[in-house]
Protein backbone atom coordinates (compact mmCIF):
# COMPACT_ATOMS: atom_id res chain seq x y z
CA UNK A 1 0.00 0.00 0.00
CA UNK A 2 1.09 3.37 -1.02
CA UNK A 3 1.10 6.20 1.58
CA UNK A 4 -2.42 6.64 2.82
CA UNK A 5 -4.34 8.85 3.14
CA UNK A 6 -5.98 8.51 6.36
CA UNK A 7 -4.27 7.04 9.63
CA UNK A 8 -6.60 5.48 11.93
CA UNK A 9 -4.44 4.95 15.73
CA UNK A 10 -6.29 2.89 18.35
CA UNK A 11 -4.36 3.00 22.24
CA UNK A 12 -5.05 -0.55 23.70
CA UNK A 13 -4.05 -1.85 27.16
CA UNK A 14 -5.97 -5.18 28.29
CA UNK A 15 -8.23 -4.77 25.53
CA UNK A 16 -8.32 -8.63 24.78
CA UNK A 17 -12.68 -8.84 25.25
CA UNK A 18 -12.97 -6.46 22.48
CA UNK A 19 -9.75 -5.65 20.38
CA UNK A 20 -11.00 -8.22 18.07
CA UNK A 21 -14.62 -6.93 17.46
CA UNK A 22 -13.07 -3.53 17.31
CA UNK A 23 -10.50 -4.24 14.89
CA UNK A 24 -13.23 -6.31 12.86
CA UNK A 25 -15.09 -3.47 12.66
CA UNK A 26 -12.99 -0.72 11.94
CA UNK A 27 -11.55 -2.75 9.13
CA UNK A 28 -14.72 -3.76 7.47
CA UNK A 29 -15.93 0.38 7.41
CA UNK A 30 -12.60 1.27 6.16
CA UNK A 31 -13.34 -1.35 3.27
CA UNK A 32 -17.13 0.15 2.70
CA UNK A 33 -16.01 3.61 2.38
CA UNK A 34 -12.83 2.63 -0.29
CA UNK A 35 -10.74 4.53 2.21
CA UNK A 36 -7.09 4.81 1.43
CA UNK A 37 -6.08 4.07 5.18
CA UNK A 38 -3.95 2.71 7.95
CA UNK A 39 -4.70 1.14 11.02
CA UNK A 40 -2.39 1.45 14.24
CA UNK A 41 -2.97 -0.16 17.30
CA UNK A 42 -0.96 1.06 19.96
CA UNK A 43 -0.54 -2.00 22.52
CA UNK A 44 0.85 -0.13 25.93
CA UNK A 45 2.22 -2.97 27.52
CA UNK A 46 -1.06 -5.52 28.39
CA UNK A 47 -0.84 -8.43 29.87
CA UNK A 48 -3.37 -10.18 28.12
CA UNK A 49 -3.73 -11.79 25.10
CA UNK A 50 -4.52 -8.39 23.37
CA UNK A 51 -1.08 -8.33 21.21
CA UNK A 52 -2.05 -11.75 20.00
CA UNK A 53 -5.77 -10.70 18.63
CA UNK A 54 -3.53 -7.84 16.85
CA UNK A 55 -1.11 -10.14 14.98
CA UNK A 56 -3.47 -13.15 14.06
CA UNK A 57 -5.42 -10.31 12.17
CA UNK A 58 -2.53 -8.17 10.44
CA UNK A 59 -1.90 -11.47 8.27
CA UNK A 60 -5.41 -11.04 6.76
CA UNK A 61 -5.03 -7.39 6.51
CA UNK A 62 -2.23 -5.16 5.54
CA UNK A 63 -3.33 -2.24 6.08
CA UNK A 64 -2.80 -2.96 10.04
CA UNK A 65 0.18 -2.37 12.12
CA UNK A 66 1.09 -3.19 15.81
CA UNK A 67 3.48 -0.61 17.55
CA UNK A 68 4.15 -1.65 21.54
CA UNK A 69 4.90 0.59 24.13
CA UNK A 70 7.90 -0.57 26.75
CA UNK A 71 5.73 -1.55 29.67
CA UNK A 72 3.03 0.59 30.40
CA UNK A 73 3.34 4.31 29.59
CA UNK A 74 -0.34 5.49 29.67
CA UNK A 75 -3.00 6.79 26.97
CA UNK A 76 -1.46 10.12 26.53
CA UNK A 77 2.13 8.58 25.37
CA UNK A 78 0.28 5.75 23.49
CA UNK A 79 -1.89 8.33 21.10
CA UNK A 80 1.36 10.01 20.86
CA UNK A 81 3.50 7.26 19.74
CA UNK A 82 0.80 6.20 17.21
CA UNK A 83 0.44 9.51 15.68
CA UNK A 84 4.03 10.67 15.24
CA UNK A 85 4.18 7.05 13.59
CA UNK A 86 0.99 7.73 11.61
CA UNK A 87 2.02 8.19 7.89
CA UNK A 88 -1.38 9.34 6.68
CA UNK A 89 -2.40 13.06 5.20
CA UNK A 90 -5.24 12.69 8.19
CA UNK A 91 -4.74 10.92 11.20
CA UNK A 92 -6.98 10.39 14.22
CA UNK A 93 -6.78 8.69 16.98
CA UNK A 94 -10.29 6.75 18.39
CA UNK A 95 -10.48 4.81 21.90
CA UNK A 96 -10.69 0.45 21.25
CA UNK A 97 -14.13 1.03 22.90
CA UNK A 98 -15.68 2.76 19.87
CA UNK A 99 -17.79 4.87 22.03
CA UNK A 100 -17.98 6.73 19.13
CA UNK A 101 -19.02 4.44 15.97
CA UNK A 102 -15.98 4.92 13.55
CA UNK A 103 -18.59 5.35 10.63
CA UNK A 104 -18.50 9.06 12.43
CA UNK A 105 -14.59 9.61 11.93
CA UNK A 106 -16.02 11.04 8.09
CA UNK A 107 -17.29 14.10 10.38
CA UNK A 108 -14.28 14.64 11.53
CA UNK A 109 -12.50 14.09 7.57
CA UNK A 110 -14.77 16.59 6.60
CA UNK A 111 -13.67 19.03 8.83
CA UNK A 112 -10.35 18.87 7.79
CA UNK A 113 -11.06 18.81 4.34
CA UNK A 114 -13.34 21.96 4.82
CA UNK A 115 -10.22 24.11 6.30
CA UNK A 116 -9.92 22.41 10.12
CA UNK A 117 -6.52 21.43 11.13
CA UNK A 118 -7.60 20.14 13.80
CA UNK A 119 -11.33 18.28 14.44
CA UNK A 120 -12.48 17.48 17.41
CA UNK A 121 -15.46 15.04 18.64
CA UNK A 122 -18.00 16.04 20.81
CA UNK A 123 -20.68 14.62 23.23
CA UNK A 124 -21.78 17.77 24.27
CA UNK A 125 -22.52 19.79 21.37
CA UNK A 126 -25.60 17.96 20.18
CA UNK A 127 -26.87 16.07 23.46
CA UNK A 128 -29.35 13.89 21.03
CA UNK A 129 -26.86 12.26 19.39
CA UNK A 130 -25.94 10.41 22.49
CA UNK A 131 -26.91 7.01 22.33
CA UNK A 132 -26.32 5.36 26.00
CA UNK A 133 -25.61 8.47 28.48
CA UNK A 134 -23.25 8.25 31.19
CA UNK A 135 -24.02 7.36 34.83
CA UNK A 136 -25.12 10.89 36.69
CA UNK A 137 -21.87 10.90 38.46
CA UNK A 138 -19.77 10.77 35.26
CA UNK A 139 -21.90 13.21 33.83
CA UNK A 140 -21.24 15.76 37.06
CA UNK A 141 -17.41 15.42 37.61
CA UNK A 142 -16.88 15.50 33.90
CA UNK A 143 -18.90 18.80 33.20
CA UNK A 144 -16.72 20.01 36.42
CA UNK A 145 -13.75 19.23 34.58
CA UNK A 146 -14.30 20.41 31.24
CA UNK A 147 -15.49 23.74 33.06
CA UNK A 148 -12.43 24.05 35.05
CA UNK A 149 -10.42 23.35 32.28
CA UNK A 150 -12.18 26.12 29.95
CA UNK A 151 -11.62 28.63 32.98
CA UNK A 152 -7.76 27.38 33.83
CA UNK A 153 -6.51 26.68 30.39
CA UNK A 154 -8.90 29.04 27.93
CA UNK A 155 -10.13 26.48 25.87
CA UNK A 156 -13.36 27.21 24.33
CA UNK A 157 -14.35 23.84 23.62
CA UNK A 158 -17.87 21.94 25.44
CA UNK A 159 -15.98 19.05 25.42
CA UNK A 160 -12.46 19.11 25.79
CA UNK A 161 -12.38 14.86 26.69
CA UNK A 162 -13.41 13.01 23.72
CA UNK A 163 -11.29 10.25 22.63
CA UNK A 164 -12.29 10.97 18.62
CA UNK A 165 -10.11 13.71 17.61
CA UNK A 166 -8.30 13.88 14.24
CA UNK A 167 -5.64 16.21 12.35
CA UNK A 168 -3.60 17.40 9.15
CA UNK A 169 -0.81 15.45 9.47
CA UNK A 170 1.39 19.06 9.21
CA UNK A 171 -0.51 19.81 12.55
CA UNK A 172 0.05 16.61 14.28
CA UNK A 173 3.65 16.15 14.15
CA UNK A 174 4.97 19.33 15.84
CA UNK A 175 1.48 19.09 18.54
CA UNK A 176 2.39 15.69 19.32
CA UNK A 177 6.33 16.74 19.76
CA UNK A 178 5.56 19.34 22.35
CA UNK A 179 2.85 17.20 24.29
CA UNK A 180 4.44 16.33 27.86
CA UNK A 181 1.85 14.53 29.48
CA UNK A 182 1.38 11.16 28.75
CA UNK A 183 -1.59 9.92 30.52
CA UNK A 184 -5.62 10.65 30.84
CA UNK A 185 -4.80 14.66 31.35
CA UNK A 186 -3.12 14.69 27.66
CA UNK A 187 -6.59 16.03 25.85
CA UNK A 188 -6.46 19.28 27.30
CA UNK A 189 -2.83 20.06 26.77
CA UNK A 190 -2.75 19.29 23.05
CA UNK A 191 -5.75 21.34 22.42
CA UNK A 192 -3.80 23.98 24.25
CA UNK A 193 -0.40 23.41 21.94
CA UNK A 194 -2.49 23.58 18.85
CA UNK A 195 -3.67 27.13 19.84
CA UNK A 196 -0.84 28.51 20.94
CA UNK A 197 0.37 27.05 17.47
CA UNK A 198 -2.54 29.20 15.87
CA UNK A 199 -4.25 26.16 14.34
CA UNK A 200 -7.55 26.36 13.45
CA UNK A 201 -9.47 23.73 15.85
CA UNK A 202 -13.27 22.77 14.61
CA UNK A 203 -15.70 21.27 17.30
CA UNK A 204 -17.93 18.48 15.85
CA UNK A 205 -21.03 16.59 17.24
CA UNK A 206 -20.34 12.94 17.17
CA UNK A 207 -22.77 10.14 18.02
CA UNK A 208 -21.31 8.66 21.28
CA UNK A 209 -22.56 5.71 23.41
CA UNK A 210 -21.13 5.03 27.21
CA UNK A 211 -19.40 2.36 27.78
CA UNK A 212 -19.34 0.90 31.26
CA UNK A 213 -16.10 -0.60 30.85
CA UNK A 214 -14.38 2.60 31.28
CA UNK A 215 -11.64 2.40 33.14
CA UNK A 216 -11.36 6.36 34.43
CA UNK A 217 -11.50 6.68 37.63
CA UNK A 218 -12.90 10.41 38.57
CA UNK A 219 -11.72 10.38 41.40
CA UNK A 220 -8.23 8.85 41.41
CA UNK A 221 -7.59 9.49 37.84
CA UNK A 222 -9.57 12.64 38.44
CA UNK A 223 -7.04 13.91 40.77
CA UNK A 224 -3.72 13.42 38.74
CA UNK A 225 -5.54 15.13 35.77
CA UNK A 226 -5.68 18.33 37.53
CA UNK A 227 -1.96 17.96 38.63
CA UNK A 228 -1.49 17.60 35.20
CA UNK A 229 -3.59 20.68 34.49
CA UNK A 230 -1.63 22.49 37.06
CA UNK A 231 1.77 21.52 35.06
CA UNK A 232 0.42 22.49 32.10
CA UNK A 233 -0.40 26.23 33.21
CA UNK A 234 3.35 26.19 34.83
CA UNK A 235 4.96 25.16 31.62
CA UNK A 236 2.99 27.96 29.99
CA UNK A 237 3.53 30.31 32.65
CA UNK A 238 7.21 29.95 32.25
CA UNK A 239 7.75 29.90 28.67
CA UNK A 240 8.19 26.19 27.81
CA UNK A 241 5.85 25.92 24.98
CA UNK A 242 7.29 28.96 22.99
CA UNK A 243 10.21 28.01 23.55
CA UNK A 244 9.88 24.47 22.28
CA UNK A 245 7.52 26.11 19.31
CA UNK A 246 10.25 28.12 18.21
CA UNK A 247 12.45 25.61 17.97
CA UNK A 248 10.45 22.76 15.66
CA UNK A 249 8.71 25.36 13.36
CA UNK A 250 10.62 23.63 10.92
CA UNK A 251 8.72 20.61 10.04
CA UNK A 252 10.40 19.70 6.67
CA UNK A 253 12.78 17.18 8.74
CA UNK A 254 9.89 15.32 10.17
CA UNK A 255 10.28 11.45 9.00
CA UNK A 256 7.91 8.58 10.11
CA UNK A 257 10.15 5.89 10.74
CA UNK A 258 10.04 2.79 8.11
CA UNK A 259 9.71 -0.64 8.81
CA UNK A 260 12.36 -2.79 7.39
CA UNK A 261 10.53 -6.23 8.35
CA UNK A 262 6.72 -5.91 7.74
CA UNK A 263 6.17 -8.88 10.36
CA UNK A 264 7.83 -7.05 12.87
CA UNK A 265 5.74 -4.44 15.23
CA UNK A 266 6.84 -0.90 14.98
CA UNK A 267 8.98 0.65 17.32
CA UNK A 268 9.69 4.14 16.98
CA UNK A 269 10.50 5.31 20.33
CA UNK A 270 13.84 6.26 19.87
CA UNK A 271 13.38 8.77 17.07
CA UNK A 272 10.32 10.23 18.54
CA UNK A 273 12.32 10.28 21.98
CA UNK A 274 15.18 12.15 20.43
CA UNK A 275 12.28 14.29 18.74
CA UNK A 276 10.83 15.50 21.62
CA UNK A 277 14.19 15.71 23.53
CA UNK A 278 15.41 18.44 21.26
CA UNK A 279 11.96 20.41 21.64
CA UNK A 280 12.41 20.13 25.35
CA UNK A 281 15.95 21.28 25.58
CA UNK A 282 14.74 24.75 24.15
CA UNK A 283 12.63 24.95 27.59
Amino acid sequence: MGRPRYSIVIPAYNESSRIGSTLDHVLSCVAEKGWQAEVLVVDDGSTDNTVDIVQARRHLHPELSLIENQGNRGKGFSVRNGLLQASGEIVMFTDADLSAPIEEAVLLFEAIERGADVAIGSRWLDKQKQTRHQPLYRRFFGRCYNRLTRTVMGLPYKDTQCGFKAFRRAAAQPIFRLQTIERWGFDPEILFIAQKLGFKIVEVPVTWGHDERSRISYLRDGTQMLREMAQIRSNSMRGRYDKAIAAIRDTSGFVTERLSDPDEPLHGEAEQHRSLETARKAG
